[in-house]
Formats: C-alpha cells, structure tokens, sequence
C-alpha cells in the first residue's frame, strides 16, 4: 500500500516548532540566553526563500553554556543511570509528537526529501529508545586476580562535557545519536550544529526544553551553542573543561581537530568522509545490485557520508549493468523535497553546485568520460539555482577526482576482472567507511567480510553502503576516522574507564615478589 505525504505548510511547521524571524543562538536547556552576535540567515535549497535568522553566540555566551554544564556535570553524574535513561525516554516520546514538523523543517532547510526527514527524526527516536535499555547495561568485568584473596574488576565512569560538532547533511540525528548515549552515560552535552541548518538545532532544543523542566534536570545538562567554527567551534576545541569533542565533518575538519584536540590529551570521536564503494559481481542479483546502487548514489542528493561513490562491477556484467543504470537515473524525479514523489532534492547551497561541477571537469581532463547527467537544473521548481542532474561517470580508480570525496551525487563506474581486484580497488583510497557488495556466491562474500577484504568500518552483502541501523556502531578507518558512535559498545566512549584491585586478605603481596622488612 502506497503512503500518501500531504505537502506541509513551511509557516505552520515553523509556528508549531517556535521558529521565530530571529531566533537566539545559545540554550542551556531551559534558558535562552539573549546572544548578541552576528545575524546569520538560513535560505532553503529547495526554493531559495529565507526560512529564518539566528542571532549567533558570542564567546561570553559560550563560556556561561560551560559554566552551567559542568556545575549540571555534578549533579547529573550522580543520578541513578535508570532515572537518567527514564528522561531519554520522555525525550524520545516527545520527539514522536514533533516527528511531523521537525521532519519538515530538516527537509526544507537542509533539502532532503521529506521522507528522509521524517526517517532522521525517527533514528534520533530510535537512539533515544536504545539509550533507555542501555541505561540499564553500563556494564564492566571481573577478571582473576593473580593473588590471593584479591578481586580485580573493570567499571566505567561518567566522564564530562561532550562537545557534539555536527554536520549539516543530518541537521539532527547525529546529535542525538552522541547526546542520548552521553545522557545515559552520566554526561552533559553542548551542541555546535552546522551554521547552514541552524533552525533545526533549535527547533530540537525548543521540543526537549519543557520535558527537561518538568523533570527538574539540571540547568546545563543539554545545551545549544549556536556559532562559526571560527568563533565558538575553536573555543570547544581548545577547552580543557571538555574532555570529549565529538565531530562529524570532512577529513580536513578531522584534521584540524585531532591536532587541536590531541594537543591537550582530549578525547576525539570523528566520523569523516567516505568514498564507499559498491562490488558487484557477475554472481549478482543485477535487480538488487540496481536498487542498491541506485539508493546509495542518490539518496540525500549524494549528501551522505554513506554515499555510494564508486561501482566496482564485474567486466562480463559491466555494459548491461550500466545501461540499466542509466534508464533507472532517466526516470529519477527531481524538485521540491516536500513534493511527494520527489526522490532527489537540491544540493545544500551553490557552493556545492559549484563544486559538482568543478568534480565533471576534473573527470574529463583525467580521462574520464560522463555516461549520464551531471546538469545544472534551471527553470520553474529550480529557482535556488541548487539543483543538479545526478551524475554516472566511467574512470579508473587512480584518478585524482575518484581518490577524494566529492559531497555530491556523482557515481563512478570502475571495471574488474577478479574478486581480488575487486577488494583491491575498494580499499585502494584514503577513506573506509562503508562498503558493499553484492554477490550470490558465498566465497566471494565471505571473502570480501575477511581481514583481507573490505578494510572500512562498514562491510555489508547485498544491501547498498547508505542506510546504517542504530544498533550497531557506525564509523569506520583511515581518513574516516577511526571513530564509532550509535550502537554496539560505542558508549564507552563517552565514560572513563577504570580498573579496580581490592585486597580481602590481611597480607599485601607486592608486585614481582618484593618484600620489605619493617
């Protein structure tokens, strides 16, 4: 059965969410602090129109957000991980009332199609629901001490103030998929959203304050910064009161804060860039390979980190898979991503048409050549100048352009002869992230799943390298970033670990057979 998605009012969404003409850009959870920065103005992708302004924070605004978390850091710390995941649970039960406008307001301010705004506000549902039961499993080890009458055992603390640094392509899901486990886990959390969607950091800060007031949690405990990666972002990096900086961005912005972060022993989690890659193999099911790929290239206007970059294909299958690939991108429909139907949005600002572009010419000097697409739209519906013909290119691996990551829907189309090749190729770049491939033969996939195959944090069979569940960590290696959040045992890092000995004898045995005579 068929969903039907009315088309919602921009103006209802923004009086249902409190998205006022001029929003202040700093909350400590229950307050909002009267910040007298710059204006910055959010336009939508989708039609160019001005969806509001956010008076941005300055650093004294900055200082008094951490001067309230790490007074809340003492006081949350202490409170039953229970009782913490029950708040978790209430936010994610208020979240399930906004799911609606939030969705809307991710799409229209970011440009991804509505229902993957819908589907990003179910995930930080999602997270909240798996941060409730985790509240209950922090668990640690006991282990055999090697003497006598002594209990040796692991247990894992809270740890402080988690500075969460997002991206603009998920305005609001990776929050929460650092701040529900920091919660649970007995952290506070200081949010520095993207400046290109900073209404929908908001509009999540307006939904949770009230569920905070009325449980009376500490002033502090979730706070929103809303500022420049020059200003406050550098501020966050620097400061020694943050133990944790957890940062989604480009391999560059990874860069430059480990370097900062490291400098002063900080704790990082980076989730970077990806230049993931689909095999597909002449043992394939070419119809699933097809809606794989086809997913994983277009989804979120090529926006993802998780974005299908690469199709590694098999030579005997090469030339029919490509032409079903360009009829499949024929029929893709473009516009307006709150238009039912619509299945790729605009790209996130002109920057980024600008650099779609840059990447085609970059692939022809290379020796490549453009199989489909690669247009800039123009007309009625692409009045924002942000919308683009999503692209399939053929090239070689080796290719300068195929080596880096271009945040844009642009596929490129490789040939092999072996499997082995194939995994080569795959992992013959910079990035690891995610991967796929899609095999019916089970040496090639238990090959490509074995610690010489796929070198990415994210090996999947015969689903596409896009769509990542909640339960399991999400991250991957190399100029990714080694980073891991979301599911699995990812909430140790947001907790301080600790080894614990306890002598139950009345003797003191010493390491290495020293004794003392006294």
């Amino acid at each position: 059965m068929e969903i039907t998605i009315k088309k919602p009012s921009i103006n209802k969404i923004l009086q249902d969410l409190g998205i006022e003409e001029i929003n202040k850009g700093a909350s400590t959870g229950t307050q909002w602090l009267n910040t007298k920065g710059s204006i910055i103005e959010s336009f939508s992708p989708a039609d160019g129109r001005l969806v509001g302004s956010v008076r941005q924070a300055m650093p004294e605004d900055y200082e008094f957000v951490i001067h309230k978390a790490t007074a809340a850091f003492q006081e949350w710390s202490i409170v039953p991980a229970p009782k913490r995941g029950e708040i978790v649970r209430q936010i994610g039960m208020r979240l399930r009332e906004y799911k609606d406008s939030l969705g809307a307001l991710v799409s229209y301010e970011m440009g991804k199609v509505y229902q993957e705004g819908l589907g990003e506000v179910q995930e930080m549902i999602d997270i909240a629901d798996y941060a409730v039961g985790l509240s209950r499993q922090l668990y640690g080890f006991t282990m055999h001490s090697e003497r006598e009458q002594h209990r040796m055992y692991e247990q894992y603390h809270p740890l402080g103030v988690v500075g969460v640094v997002t991206a603009f392509n998920f305005p609001v899901a990776v929050w929460a998929w650092n701040a529900m486990l920091a919660l649970v886990c007995g952290d506070v959390v200081v949010w520095k959203p993207s400046s290109k969607v900073m209404l929908s950091a908001i509009a999540v800060h307006k939904i949770i304050e009230k569920t905070l007031a009325e449980n009376d949690v500490p002033e502090g405990v979730l706070s929103l910064v809303a500022g420049g990666s020059a200003g406050i972002g550098d501020l966050m990096l620097n400061d020694r009161r943050i133990p944790l900086v957890s940062v989604t961005g480009s391999t560059r912005v990874g860069k430059h804060v480990n370097k900062v972060v490291g400098e002063r022993l900080g704790k990082t989690i980076l989730e970077l860039g990806g230049n993931n890659a689909i095999i597909i193999s002449q043992h394939a099911n070419l119809e699933l390979a097809l809606m794989g790929s086809l997913f994983g290239a277009v989804a979120t206007a090529g926006q993802r980190c998780t974005t299908t970059r690469r199709l590694i294909i098999h030579e005997s299958v090469y030339e029919e898979f490509k032409e079903r690939l360009v009829n499949a991108y024929k029929q893709l429909r473009i516009g307006d991503p709150l238009e039912e139907g619509v299945i790729v949005g605009p790209l996130i600002d002109i920057e980024a048409v600008n650099t779609f572009i840059q990447a085609q010419e970059k692939i022809k000097e290379e020796g490549g050549s453009i199989a489909f697409g690669g247009a800039v739209l123009n007309g009625e519906g692409y009045e924002s100048g942000c919308y683009v013909q999503p692209c399939i290119a053929e090239v070689k691996n080796e290719y300068e352009i195929v080596q880096e990551e271009t945040f844009a829907p642009i596929v490129y189309l490789i040939k092999y002869k072996t499997i082995e090749e194939a995994v080569n190729i795959n992992n013959a770049v910079p990035q690891g992230l995610s991967s796929s491939i899609f095999s019916n033969h089970v040496m090639e996939t238990e090959y490509f799943l074995s610690h010489r195959g796929s070198d990415c944090g994210i090996a999947n069979v015969n689903i596409a390298t896009n769509g990542a569940e909640i339960g399991g960590a999400f991250g991957g290696e190399k100029d990714t970033g080694g980073g891991r959040e979301s599911g699995s045992d990812s909430w140790k890092a947001y907790m301080r670990r600790q080894t614990n000995t306890i002598n139950f004898s009345a003797s003191l045995p010493l390491a290495q057979g020293i004794s003392f005579n006294i």
